[in-house]
């Protein structure tokens, strides 16, 4: 589980591909090293991915082509920064709302505007996942907790603050590009559950005479 809080922005080094996967070798500071292992699962641009080889502070991953299709993974290049966080500890503080690292969905970024005056990024999201969106809600973009504020037509807007810029990736995204997004599991359980709930009682009353 990870927390949304972005730990660091770190250089990708190394992207190579195989066939069924592509492995990423990412340059870690000591601090996000300590204690890692293989194994161990790290949160790259919000993907929840294990680690398969440690040399030094370079740590290699690999991310199957069910990964890369479902997220935006498979366009990662050598040399561009990926947001990291390692999975909490036992009673870590939540800064941001708890998440899995697993991937629903690519949103395709709008708009982004960042400016003295603030700065926002809006992103389309499919319309089977948009339902699971609400204004104030939790949101997971590239690994980072955020708040929504606003939705229409399945367009998400979510206001940057300059701690957020500068501690992600967003600013060196650009419209048409594919973001990930983990949509807020209790959310998603209650979404499902009233739309069964109202189908069933639906369905009953069509029965009625």
């Amino acid at each position: 589980m990870y927390t949304g809080i972005v730990q660091a922005v770190r250089p990708l080094l190394d992207v190579t591909c195989y066939p069924g996967h592509n492995q990423f070798t990412i340059d870690l500071t000591p601090e996000l090293l300590d204690e890692l292992k293989i194994g161990a699962s790290v949160s790259v641009e919000g993907t929840c991915l294990s680690v398969t080889e440690i040399d030094g502070s370079r740590v290699k991953f690999d991310a199957m082509n069910a990964t890369l299709e479902r997220t935006n993974l498979g366009s990662l290049k050598a040399g561009q920064g990926v947001n990291i966080e390692r999975s909490a500890k036992m009673n870590a503080e939540v800064g941001g709302h708890l998440m899995a690292g697993h991937i629903a969905t690519t949103a395709q970024i709008v708009e982004l505007s960042i400016k003295e005056t603030g700065a926002y990024i809006k992103f389309r999201m499919p319309e089977e996942w948009a339902k699971y969106v609400f204004p104030r809600g939790y949101i997971g973009v590239n690994g980072c907790s955020l708040t929504v504020a606003d939705i229409d037509d399945n367009v998400v807007t979510i206001n940057l603050i300059p701690e957020t810029l500068r501690q992600t990736t967003f600013a060196r995204y650009k419209p048409g590009e594919l973001l990930n997004i983990e949509v807020d599991q209790p959310t998603m359980v209650l979404v499902d559950v009233v739309e069964r709930t109202l189908q069933g009682t639906l369905a009953r009353l069509k029965l009625l005479p």
